[in-house]
């Protein structure tokens, strides 16, 4: 036996999650959502799976072997089934899937194309990264692009003809964007907003590639005389090839955009990374001369919006890829964990404790009891970070179409505390859930002939992607947990505490998981309240922060328990195995994860100073 012949989704969790539980049919009242219907979102969820699983699955394993190369010209090589499989997503109209009706596309709830996109990153990580960060850039560009900027680079980018990036790393800086040194000054003989871009970008995905016409990067750079740091940052587009004509409106130019001449971006060279190697990922010269403009020095860009005020931008596409770094995250974890299951119930080894009759057939892997404790590890990190990332999903939905300024903050607010955690949680147990589905395999888990191995390797780089574990941890406790004067923590309590009320009057187990969820809430806010209290000295910040790693991993196990509990009362009192395993994946957070926040919260609370007073010399 090879491979894994299982779906690496559950339709039937799927519709779980959206229907008996989110309810996102009620979306379909509000005005954006009112041409929808359970129909439609469900036409999309065939469509995406049938094209995942006949376009993307097939060459998962051959894109990973054979990742692509640069070749002498300084182009770029790949296998041609990644072209074939991107062509038919654009032309299913999946990238323009949430746009807006008048760019072309069809206004889909986010949450709906969340769980659609799933079934391609489940698929093929690597290729349905592609259109991923195109979909990002286009948002990021609809939301803050010129009416010119959206006709020229956001329309064709939905169509498919051009894909998008986001550059924002350098070699010197890494994640440290106060520090990035690419410059930006005005282009004086051209178009309004036109400037020429200088410097180096690093680990820029899809940066360059032959799969479109175009590729539009979206690039952090400083004017001169901007102010140090990251208030000094300005978003530029800079795209591979100049448009035709410069940047103006469909009606200016008379029709879609074309392509002019080539722009100074040039590709350096390729970085080769243990997973995700079907996704080119570049390092790109930004006006070092190879393709000159105009005869003039420096790759032509354009200003998005305001110049200094660069990064608020930037942080529309990179929230919004944070939450999508975590639903790739979880469509590893939850793929390793099918292929784990289907292995389980299939292959035979040993027989059960007390059997000692050598001649007794063995049995199936899954009849061992820590076979299925590891089992069901992996459908509780998968399934329930997939629930968070469909909930903040949701939300997403929530806040664009919300009646009134009040309720929008509300969300917005809810929102921004549960980002980081929506991105790191899933990067770090579905990663875990990947470890425990090779463990699961046994020594073929380590084979490059079952996929198991390659989830994992794939699956490692979530943990870095978009902000590691350490810029999230510093941001939810450093920032989100205690703006507004911790108004952020506060919601949140608020909104577990009114879930776990439920849960007390439903009775039972959930009443049970209510009394110990609402503890952990009660410890996450009286540690937050310890960590900034202080005690005068001019370190609090330090020390504060020091373990906000530690922080982030016991705030995301207490959400997670509270994700169990909202999926615990969906389950009402239907019968079926289905709902079963829900139940009992639900018990084993309680039993067996929930509890890990203890000693996590008690380090916390005695402000720890092993690492803030450890001399670098003593390592």
């Amino acid at each position: 036996m090879t491979g894994s012949p299982a779906r690496p989704l559950s339709r039937e969790d799927l519709a779980f999650l959206l229907y008996e539980w989110l309810d996102v049919e009620s979306l379909t009242a509000r005005s954006r959502f009112a041409e929808h219907s359970r129909e439609t979102f469900d036409a999309v969820m065939d469509l995406s799976e049938d094209l995942a699983m006949s376009l993307f699955a097939p060459h998962n394993k051959a894109s990973d072997a054979n990742e692509p190369h640069m070749l002498p010209d300084g182009t770029v090589e790949m296998i041609p089934e990644v072209k074939k499989a991107l062509d038919a997503f654009s032309e299913a109209g999946l990238i323009a899937g949430t746009f807006d009706g008048e760019l072309g596309g069809m206004q889909l709830p986010v949450v709906v194309a969340r769980a659609a996109m799933a079934w391609f990153q489940a698929a093929n990580i690597s290729t349905a990264g592609y259109p991923f960060l195109t979909i990002a850039n286009a948002n990021l560009l609809a939301a803050h692009g010129s009416p010119a900027q959206v006709d020229t680079f956001v329309q064709p980018m939905l169509a498919g003809r051009w894909f998008g990036t986001m550059c924002l790393s350098e070699p010197q800086a890494g994640s440290s964007l106060a520090d990035v040194t690419t410059k930006a000054v005005k282009d004086d003989g051209g178009e309004p907003g036109r400037y020429r871009i200088t410097g180096t970008k690093m680990w820029i995905s899809g940066g360059d590639h032959e799969l479109t016409e175009n590729i539009v990067h979206l690039v952090l750079a400083k004017v001169p005389g901007a102010p140090a740091g990251v208030k000094g940052i300005s978003l530029f587009i800079v795209p591979k090839h100049v448009p035709d004509g410069g940047v103006r409106t469909a009606a200016e130019r008379g029709g879609e955009a074309a392509l002019g001449g080539r722009n100074d971006v040039t590709l350096v060279g390729l970085n080769h990374k243990m997973g995700n190697r079907g996704t080119t990922n570049t390092l790109l010269a930004f006006g070092d001369g190879t393709h000159p403009v105009d005869g003039k020095a420096g790759a032509v860009g354009y200003l998005v919006g305001e110049e200094n005020k660069g990064l608020a931008c930037m942080f529309h596409m990179m929230n919004e890829a944070r939450i999508g770094v975590g639903f790739g995250a979880i469509s590893l974890g939850y793929a390793g964990y099918q292929a784990s299951l289907e292995y389980a119930r299939t292959r035979t080894q040993g027989r059960r404790p007390g059997e000692k009759d050598p001649a007794t057939p063995p049995v199936a892997l899954v009849e061992h009891a820590d076979v299925r404790r590891m089992l069901l590890a992996q459908k509780a990190y998968a399934e329930g970070a997939l629930a968070l990332g469909l909930y903040c999903s949701k939300l997403v939905d929530e806040e664009t179409t919300a009646d009134d300024d009040a309720a929008r903050a509300r969300i917005t607010l809810l929102l921004d505390v549960l980002t980081p955690i929506a991105k790191s949680w899933p990067s770090q147990w579905c990663l875990h859930a990947n470890s425990l589905a090779i463990q699961v395999h046994g020594g073929y888990g380590y084979t490059r002939d079952y996929d198991v191995e390659q989830y994992y390797r794939d699956n490692r780089l979530n943990p870095i992607h978009e902000g590691t574990h350490g810029i999230q941890g510093l941001d939810l406790l450093g920032r989100k947990m205690i703006m507004q004067g911790g108004a952020g923590l506060v919601l949140l309590a608020q909104t577990i505490e009114a879930t776990a009320e439920r849960a007390r009057e439903a009775g039972g187990a959930a009443a049970g998981h209510a009394e110990q969820l609402s503890a952990a809430v009660r410890r996450l806010t009286e540690v937050t309240g310890t960590l900034w209290a202080g005690d005068g000295a001019e370190d609090t910040a330090q020390v504060a922060l020091a373990n906000s790693s530690v922080y982030l991993e016991a705030a995301g196990h207490v959400v997670i328990a509270w994700m169990w509990l909202e999926q615990l009362l969906a389950t009402g009192g239907k019968d079926g195995a289905f709902y079963e395993g829900k139940r009992a994946a639900a018990r084993y957070f309680y039993r067996y994860e929930l509890p890990r926040t203890g000693p996590q919260f008690d380090l916390l609370a005695s402000r720890d100073r092993t690492t803030v007073d450890l001399d670098p010399a003593w390592l």
